[in-house]
């Protein structure tokens, strides 16, 4: 693979170009079908979960946490995301337009006015959105 990089802006498309390298030089395209890939990547949150395990709530910043603990926690949340990209480029799903485009259908999904401090499904808001409007922003307890 070509030289790591760093103190650079990284983006999906370089993340993709790079593990494209990298599987190409092993000979490793071969194992790559999309099923073998999500699989890989299946494994690898279940690698993330164990670090989680059993901790508990953990604050924001994990300030509590080792720095050795937070760079195991780096290493598993990047082989997740490089299995994710792989898994993108294999599939032809060009990762950084789905993401833009799910963002955008999400924010109307869960738009501001509804759902601001609310952890409620957006089918759960979409259902009450005639309530919300008709009670000045706020659902009719009674219902």
């Amino acid at each position: 693979m070509a030289e790591v990089v760093e103190r650079e802006e990284v983006t999906l498309q370089k993340l993709k170009t790079m593990m494209a390298d990298f599987a190409k030089e092993r000979d490793w395209d071969q194992f790559h079908s999309p099923r073998n890939l999500l699989l890989a990547m299946v494994g690898e949150v279940g690698e993330l979960s164990e670090i989680f395990q059993w901790k508990g709530e953990v604050p924001r910043g994990l300030p509590d946490w080792k720095d050795e603990e937070k760079q195991h926690l780096g290493e598993e949340l990047s082989d997740v995301l490089l299995y994710l990209v792989r898994l993108a480029d294999i599939c032809g799903i060009d990762l950084g337009k789905a993401v833009l485009s799910k963002l955008e259908l999400n924010a109307k999904k869960y738009p501001v006015k509804l759902c601001k401090g609310s952890s409620r499904k957006h089918t759960e808001i979409s259902c009450c959105e005639d309530d919300f409007n008709e009670n000045g922003g706020k659902e009719d307890p009674t219902k």
